[in-house]
């Protein structure tokens, strides 16, 4: 008798297994159930069909051949049956089957299996506030809502929206309405800074600033209170501690837990996050049941711990490993280094590994360089600059995690790869600092961005250099508590010497420090170095301390971090 074998859930994951065990063991007999009629979408590109990237929602169901992935495809193509509009109820693992209804005509019955697997995703929080059910007010998890929001838009009903939430699907709904649209939009988070578990502070301000240039307001550490309106004629406005936001269209975006009530109930071991547990194998505490996608829960390969990462790229690989072990394989999924990259307008950001919040909670001792640098060779006409944090332990020199932005999001994006794959190995500060990348002047610097992060970190570990961050440098000099050694060319630096003085901001060029040692401003308060991107002024540090000014700190990454991260403080031309 053929394996028979259950998939609950038809969007990422469950596809991918079910595919891979009838590509590898055609005997199988697969029946896959879904509770909507749309089936094996992108749902990572929802915000791109908003905003207009995508066309047609179709283009999310379809192959790269153009074939519209539906129960007929599956059938007819993959030999995979396909059960839409059907939820499962509950699993009965002493009998091995799966009690479903069918949602059109409420109908129940069993599907006996041999194997199960759990692709029941994640749900969309919708916070406990008044008004969220009124009309106007919708998160954006399937396509029946992106269609209900974008063509409530199109019918011109919208001038104002608010996002509650600064996670990545919030940030892409915000330009989504913004850009295409052109529509007044808000963007509501609760934290100190966007994406709070994704970056730290000074990659966070960088992409918060490029929002507000690109005309979105965006409030921080504010909490909705309420969202106001009526049940006829629909959202009127939300309610934070400022006052009233007047919108016609509200996003909720706050977070998704994962889909682990069905596993929960059928007695399988669940996570601190609520996601399923799961062994490399994707096997959860059944072995005759598998799970993978948004509603598990894996190891965290930096951080050492269960964690929930709810990407259709680990949904993809796990279904592959989920659906090899099926058909009599051993295939293995170790877990995650939580690499993650986001379009906000015209920058791209990307991470790996761990934040530093995140270093001091898992146990470490984190030390991090910031830089700022051209993405490809400085004299290439197209470059642009690149801002990069790495962060690495103090004591084992371990490499935690690296946080990259830029204007060429695919440069971003090849660095953070490149760091990414040698998390899982524990990889060592030196490694990066001689890390191999491929180089031509119109790709790349002889010396990239990461080898000169990783140098710049290992300096500050030495105590040779001591950096302070741009976050912290330009609130403590506008209290006028400290001064600055510029030491930019003179072009450079006189519009701030006229600004602040020259006894506040004094300027000495790098080539001329060495000979005009005895003008510097060597006064009780601490000194800070500046240049363009922090090289300059690492070497005016050294130079100082062996003249006997040790009371210095280097500003991480110059001009160039202090431009998108205060874009107010440098003078007016």
């Amino acid at each position: 008798m053929s394996k028979r074998v259950v998939v609950i859930g038809a969007v990422a994951l469950g596809p991918k297994a079910a595919c891979r065990a009838k590509r590898v063991d055609p005997s199988i007999e697969i029946t896959m159930i879904d509770r909507d009629e749309v089936i094996s979408y992108g749902g990572c590109g929802i915000p791109y069909f908003v905003s207009g990237d995508v066309a047609d929602i179709d283009g999310l169901r379809s192959t790269s051949a153009h074939v519209i992935r539906d129960s007929s495809f599956f059938r007819n193509a993959k030999g995979v049956d396909v059960l839409t509009l059907t939820e499962a109820i509950n699993i009965d693992r002493d009998a091995k089957t799966v009690r479903v209804r069918n949602l059109k005509n409420g109908i129940e019955k069993d599907l006996e299996y041999d194997n199960l697997v759990l692709a029941t995703g994640a749900s969309p929080i919708v916070p406990p506030l008044e008004g969220v059910d009124l009309p106007g007010v919708s998160v954006v998890a399937i396509p029946k809502q992106a269609e209900d929001i974008k063509n409530r838009i199109s019918k011109g009903h919208v001038d104002r929206a608010v996002v509650i939430g600064g996670g990545a699907i919030g940030i892409e709904m915000a330009e989504a309405l913004s850009d295409l649209w052109d529509i007044d939009t808000t963007l509501v988070e609760m934290a100190d800074q966007l994406l709070p578990t994704a970056f730290g502070r000074e990659m966070s301000l960088i992409l918060k600033n490029h929002m507000e240039e690109k005309g979105i307001r965006v409030l921080l550490s504010e909490r909705v209170t309420r969202i106001t309106g009526d049940p006829e004629t629909g959202v009127r406005g939300v309610d934070i501690g400022q006052g009233e936001i007047p919108c016609d269209l509200v996003i909720l975006s706050v977070g998704i837990r994962p889909n682990g009530g069905l596993a929960s109930d059928a007695g399988l071991d669940i996570g601190p996050c609520g996601g399923v547990l799961v062994d490399r194998y994707m096997r959860t505490s059944d072995p005759d049941i598998y799970a993978g996608g948004d509603c598990v829960e894996i190891p965290h390969l930096v951080g050492n711990e269960s964690v929930h990462m709810p990407l259709g790229s680990l949904a993809n690989r796990q279904g592959r490993v989920i659906g090899t072990n099926i058909a009599g394989g051993s295939a293995e999924f170790n877990g995650s280094v939580g690499t993650f990259c986001i379009k906000v307008f015209d920058l791209g950001a990307a991470r790996a590994g761990i934040t530093c919040d995140q270093a001091l909670k898992a146990g470490f001792d984190p030390v991090y360089s910031v830089c700022a640098q051209a993405d490809r060779a400085h004299f290439y006409p197209t470059q642009e600059l690149m801002y990069m944090k790495l962060i690495a332990d103090r004591k084992t020199r371990q490499v935690l995690g690296i946080e990259a932005v830029g204007y060429s999001g695919d440069a971003v994006k090849a660095r953070v790869d490149a760091v990414a794959v040698l998390l899982p190995h524990k990889v060592l500060l030196d490694e990066i600092c001689n890390l191999e990348t491929a180089y031509s002047p119109p790709w790349g610097s002889a010396m990239d961005i990461i080898n000169n992060a990783a140098n710049t970190l290992e300096n500050i570990m030495a105590g040779w250099n001591i950096p302070v961050d741009v976050i912290d440098f330009i609130p403590e000099f506008e209290k006028g508590d400290i001064r600055v050694l510029d030491v930019r060319s003179a072009a450079q630096s006189t519009p701030f010497v006229d600004k602040f003085g020259k006894d506040r901001w004094q300027n000495i060029p790098q080539e001329e420090l060495a000979s005009r040692i005895d003008e510097v401003n060597n006064g009780e308060d601490q000194l800070y170095l500046v240049c363009g991107t922090g090289p300059r002024s690492y070497e005016a540090h050294l130079l100082l301390r062996e003249k006997g000014i040790t009371d210095t700190r280097n500003v991480q990454g110059g001009m160039g971090i202090i431009k998108v991260s205060f874009p107010g403080f440098a003078p007016e031309k």
